[in-house]
Parts: structure tokens; sequence; C-alpha cells
């Protein structure tokens, strides 16, 4: 019999040890449970037995303002900052062509240059007879004190050499309009001149384009009229999109409406460092045009009725039901208008439970369009700990 009980106590003796580890983990669970709860403040406590039965917990966001945006787009086109179109200013035959296409140019450069022989000779022929009139004229102007010249004969000198001066001033011109220059800083286009053409007045002899900054004009519907301003960024972007889009900035508005199309013209300039952009070119112009200040919230925040759309607002612990108008959405976001105020609680989570005048507590999980947080658990907490200890 000693035997057999023996045997039983040494069989029993594995499962009792398994059975005391059970109330060993369950001991120390609760034993950290009971801490966890023994931690919390008077003041917890204390406000958790003052709340009323029927509050409802819900999640809510501090409500914040922002201005609507409209995005409008158009087509645009591009020319330089400065254009020219350069024409021979007299006839003459070509002697020299002193550029090529695509070349960049400084004012004052010599691109074409005509015959000017004569007008060389007619040059020296002025210097020549200014020397005379001016040299008469001097010493007419010694002898007047002594009375061996005329007044009259002094003031016809003088009028000679005035003249005299003119006409040298005339031939330097014709001088100068034998050559065509460069009238400011840029590239010039190309040219069906070569030297011996006969050219005139109207034959254009080359185009000259200052392109370090390009103006786009485009057109606006004439809702906007009062929307954009001197100043406004423009985004700008070519049909081909081999180009990075660029910035701009408008630098001029239209004063008229145009009463077929109803429209208006604005213009932007974009600057053209790396010279990518060309006059001509046409452009891809996208606008956000910024209007009323209106408040944001959680699209979840926005509830239906019978009477339109409304938001739940905690107004001295207590759930107002708010109406609004739907302005705009904005990637879950929604503009509203109504009355609300920078700084208002607005529910978003829990909604479904929100009467009129209900006792309602909150957690402000984040503001209107900032990225939600995940709530963290105390009891997760505790849960970890407890097994880092049974570990």
């Amino acid at each position: 019999m000693e035997r057999l009980f023996s045997g039983i106590s040494a069989a029993q003796a594995p499962y009792n040890d398994g059975m005391n580890k059970v109330h060993v983990i369950a001991l120390a669970c609760s034993s950290l449970l009971l801490a966890a709860a023994c931690s919390e403040s008077p003041e917890s406590a204390t406000q958790a037995q003052s709340r009323p039965a029927n509050e409802v917990r819900v999640i809510a966001e501090v409500l914040q303002f922002e201005r609507e945006r409209t995005r409008v787009e158009a087509v645009g086109t591009s020319r330089a900052r400065l254009s020219a179109e350069l024409y021979a200013p007299t006839s003459g035959e070509v002697v020299s062509v002193n550029f090529e296409p695509g070349q960049a140019v400084k004012a004052g450069d010599v691109l074409v240059e005509l015959d000017s022989r004569e007008e060389k000779l007619a040059v020296r022929v002025a210097e020549l007879r200014l020397e005379d009139a001016a040299r008469l004229y001097d010493r007419y102007t010694r002898s007047a004190d002594s009375g061996a010249v005329l007044p009259t004969a002094l003031d016809a000198a003088r009028i000679a050499a005035e003249t005299a001066r003119v006409e040298l001033d005339r031939a330097r011109i014709a001088l100068a309009d034998r050559t065509i220059e460069a009238v400011f800083d840029g590239y010039v286009g190309s040219t069906d001149v070569d030297p011996g053409d006969r050219v005139n007045i109207d034959t254009l002899i080359t185009t000259l384009d200052d392109r370090s900054s390009l103006f786009v004009s485009f057109d606006i519907p004439e809702a906007f009229i009062g929307e954009l301003a001197v100043g406004d960024e423009v985004q700008l972007e070519t049909w081909s999109g081999k180009v990075p889009v660029v910035a701009g900035e408008i630098v001029d508005i239209g004063s008229r409406i145009d009463p077929e199309n109803r429209t208006f013209v604005a213009r932007a300039r974009v600057r053209n460092d790396n010279d990518a952009l060309r006059p001509g070119m046409s452009f891809r112009v996208r606008i956000d045009v910024q209007g009323e200040l209106y408040g944001v919230v959680s699209e979840t925040g926005v509830q239906w009725g019978a009477d339109g759309a409304f938001v739940w607002s905690v107004v001295n612990g207590q759930a107002t039901r708010v109406p609004v108008q739907i302005v705009q959405r904005r990637e879950g976001r929604v503009l509203v208008n109504g009355a609300l105020a920078q700084g208002d609680i607005i529910v978003v989570e829990g909604t479904q439970r929100m009467r009129d005048g209900l006792p309602v507590s909150y957690d402000v999980q984040r503001l209107a369009g900032s990225p939600a947080a995940e709530p963290v658990s105390d009891t997760a907490d505790v849960a970890t700990d407890a097994l880092a200890v049974l570990d």
C-alpha cells in the first residue's frame, strides 16, 4: 500500500508544479493590475465619479480656418522680355553680314554693313565746310571791336558756321544708317540677307530677342477679375513636358473684358536663366486663387440631415448641432461655412451618438487636416510590463 501511494504522489508531482506556476502567473497579473489601479491619482478618481452617467466619450479636433483655393488653368503664349525686328534704315548694297543665326550679341554690335563710301565722303566735305565757316566767324569776331566788320556780316558768318555744324551732323547720321546694330543684348535669329544683296527700308534683316526672361500672356474668365493681383504666383509647364514646371509671377492684368469670350488678359513673367525656354512657346498655366477664410474639418465630422449638412460642436461640455454649408472638399478635409469660430471643438468620431445638449467628454486627437495620431492604451502598457516580469 505504501508503494501504491508513493507512486500516486510521484505521478501527481508534475501536475502540482504546473498548477503552482499558473497560480503564480495569475497572482502576478492581478498584482500589477491592482497596482495600476491604485496608482491613479485621487483627482482622476474624483473626476470619474463626478462624470454624469449618460456622458459620451468622443474624439474631437480643434477647428482651424483656411482660405478657399480655386485652381484656374489656361493656355498661355510667351514672348521675349525684349523683342525687335531689325530693318535697314535706308537703301543700299550689303557688303558684310557679321552674325550667325542664334548668336548672342551685345548692344551696339554691328550686324550688317551697307556700302558707305559716299556717306564717308559726305562727312569729310561737311567737316571741311565747318572748319572754313568756323574760321571765318572767328576772324570776324576778333575784328568786330575795331569796327572793321559790320554786324550783319558777323551774323551771317555765325549762321554759316552753325549751318555747317548741322550739315556735319546730318552727314554723320547718314553714315551711321549704313550699319545695322543690335539695340540691346540678346540673341539674333536667322536672316535671308547675304553680301551683295540690295536692301531697302522694307527688308527684314533679322530678329533680336532678349530671352533672359519671358512674358506669358493668357486669358482668365471674368469671374476672377477681382481675385488676381500683381505679384501672385503662377505655375507654368510646357506641353511637351520636357522642361520642369517653373514658377512665374503676374506682372500686369488687362483693364478690359473681351465682350466676345468674357475673359481678360493677364501676363506673367518667368525667368529663363538656363535658356531652356523660347519666345512663342505655349504653356499650361495654373493659378491657385485664394478666396475667403472658412473653417476646415475632417470629412468624418460632417453629418447630413433633412435640412442639410451640420457638425457637432462641444460647448460647455455639451453637444451642440451647428448647421453648415459645404464650400470645398480637400483630400479628407472639408471647408465649411457656418456659425463657427477659431478654436471651436468639433466632434469627428462618435458623431452617431450625439444629441443636442448631451454631456460630452472628448480627447483632442489631432488638428483639422493633420495626420491622425494613434491613441495609446494604459492597459496595454500594464499587460506588456506583466509579460516582461513573467519572462
